[in-house]
C-alpha cells in the first residue's frame, strides 16, 4: 500500500512539474531573449546600458520614423500693413477746384470703392493710369498717389482704406479653438499673436505641435519650444497655413510592464527611466527589473565595426534597474520613435509557480495519507 502511495506521488510530481515548465507566461525571460547574442552567427547585438556606455550609445544615430524639427528665422518687419495683389483699395479723392476734373461743383469728393490690387501690383486711377502700390504701406501708397494726381489736379487729397485679400491674410487649420482665415493686422503680426486671434491651442490636442506650410514648403516645431523661445515667434506672411497638431511619435510596451500598448511621445525627449513611469511602471509580480530590453532597429548604412556605432541592424539594450549605475544611465539613455522596451519575467514567477506546484502536492499527499 505505501509503494503504491509513493509511486502515485511520484508520478503526479513529475505531471506537475512538467506542467509547472509548460504554464503559460506574461512575458519571455531575459536569458531566453539574450541568449542567441552567444551564438557563433547572432542576428542581434546586445549591449548593456551603463554610465559608461551611454555617453557612446548618445553618439550613435537616431532612430525611427520621424519627420525632424525646422523653421524658418524670426525677421522685424514694419508695422503697418504692406499691400499685395488681391487686396481692395477704396479711394476718396478730395478736390476744392471749381472746374474739377473728377468732382461736380456740388460735390467737392470722388469716391473710388473696390480697386482691386492687380497681380503686377497696380491700381488704376483716371488722369494717373496704372499707379504700383504693392509692397507699400497704405500711407505710402496713399502719398504716392496724391503725389501724382496734384500733377493735375493741384489741391487734391486722398483718403486710402484697405482690405486685406488672400495674401494678406493668414488660415489657422485645425488644433485651434477657431479655425478659420484671418487677415494680417499689420507686417509684425507674428504667428503667436495669430494663434491668439483663433482662441489658442485647442487642449485636446496632446503635446501639439506647430506646422507652417509657407511658400510650397512645411516647417515643425513643438508648441512647448515655441511658447519659451522668444526666437521662434516668426513674422507671418501672407498666405501662410498654420496647423496645430499631435506628436505622432510613439514607442511601443510589452512584456511585464504595467501597461502593453503604444506609448505616444508627451514631450520632446523620452528617457528610459520617463518611458518606464509612462508605461506605468513594473508589474511587481511578474517583472525582472534587471532585464528591461530596449529592442531597436538601426539602418544598414550607419553600422559601424569600431565601436563608434551600432555593430548590427536589431540591436537589444540591457537596462538594470536594480542598480544605481543602472538608474543613472536609464535616466540618460534616450527612447526613439519605434523602440520597443520589454520588461521580461522574474524567474522567481516560475519559482514560485513550483513552489505552489509543490505545496499543493504535499496536502494530496497528506490527504492520501488519511485514506
Amino acid at each position: 500500500m505505501e509503494t503504491r502511495r509513493a509511486q502515485a506521488v511520484i508520478g503526479l510530481v513529475i505531471v506537475l512539474l512538467t506542467a509547472a515548465c509548460g504554464l503559460p507566461r506574461g512575458a519571455a525571460l531575459q536569458s531566453e531573449i539574450v541568449k542567441e547574442a552567444d551564438t557563433k552567427q547572432p542576428t542581434f547585438d546586445v549591449v548593456d546600458v551603463t554610465r559608461d556606455s551611454v555617453a557612446r550609445i548618445k553618439t550613435w544615430p537616431v532612430t525611427g520614423t520621424h519627420e525632424g524639427y525646422s523653421w524658418p528665422n524670426a525677421t522685424r518687419g514694419p508695422r503697418s500693413q504692406v499691400i499685395r495683389p488681391g487686396d481692395r483699395l477704396d479711394l476718396v479723392i478730395w478736390d476744392s477746384e471749381e472746374n474739377s476734373l473728377l468732382s461736380s461743383p456740388s460735390q467737392k469728393t470722388v469716391a473710388m470703392q473696390g480697386l482691386v490690387v492687380s497681380p503686377s501690383g497696380t491700381i488704376f486711377v483716371p488722369y494717373v493710369d496704372e499707379i504700383v502700390v504693392n509692397g507699400q504701406t497704405p500711407e505710402q501708397a496713399r502719398r504716392d498717389i496724391q503725389d501724382k494726381l496734384n500733377t493735375v489736379l493741384p489741391s487734391s487729397q486722398v483718403q486710402i482704406a484697405m482690405t486685406e485679400g488672400a495674401q494678406n491674410s493668414a488660415d489657422l487649420v485645425s488644433g485651434i479653438a477657431k479655425p478659420g482665415s484671418y487677415p494680417i493686422p499689420n507686417r509684425d503680426t507674428r504667428i503667436l499673436s495669430l494663434i491668439s486671434l483663433g482662441g489658442g491651442i485647442s487642449p485636446s490636442v496632446r503635446n501639439p505641435v506647430v506646422r507652417l506650410m509657407r511658400d510650397g514648403r512645411s516647417y515643425r516645431i513643438p508648441a512647448k519650444e515655441l511658447l519659451a523661445n522668444p526666437a521662434r515667434n516668426v513674422l507671418v506672411r501672407g498666405g501662410d497655413q498654420v496647423i496645430v497638431e499631435a506628436d505622432d511619435r510613439y514607442f511601443t510596451a510589452l512584456g511585464a510592464s504595467g501597461t502593453e500598448e503604444l506609448i505616444y511621445f508627451d514631450r520632446e525627449t523620452v528617457t528610459a527611466l520617463e518611458a518606464m513611469s509612462m508605461v506605468g511602471g513594473l508589474s511587481e509580480t511578474r517583472a525582472n527589473p534587471q532585464g528591461v530590453l530596449v529592442l531597436r532597429e538601426y539602418p544598414a548604412k550607419t553600422l559601424r565595426a569600431d565601436g563608434k556605432g551600432p555593430k548590427m541592424t536589431d540591436t537589444v539594450f540591457v537596462i538594470d534597474l536594480t542598480s544605481a549605475d543602472g538608474l543613472f544611465a536609464a535616466r540618460n539613455f534616450r527612447i526613439y520613435p519605434g523602440d520597443t522596451i520589454y520588461v521580461t519575467e522574474s524567474a522567481l514567477t516560475v519559482a514560485n509557480t513550483v513552489f505552489a506546484i509543490i505545496g499543493r502536492l504535499f496536502f494530496f499527499e497528506s490527504q492520501l495519507a488519511n485514506l
